[in-house]
């Protein structure tokens, strides 16, 4: 369900949140990564607890 998900680099609920996205780690690809439109729109760090990767640069 949405509404539980959480952004990765802010914490914030996505439910509701038309701009927010899911995609599978780019490195390792095993970690789903949730970001919220605010932390997209801010360019806010996030990183996989996986593998460590870090984005979105």
């Amino acid at each position: 369900m949405k509404a539980d998900i959480k952004c990765v680099s802010t914490g914030q609920k996505i439910a509701n949140d038309i701009g927010s996205v899911t995609f599978k780690c780019p490195q390792c690809g095993d970690y789903e990564i949730v970001r919220s439109e605010y932390a997209r729109v801010i360019a806010a760090p996030y990183k996989c607890p996986k593998c460590s990767f870090e984005g979105p640069n």
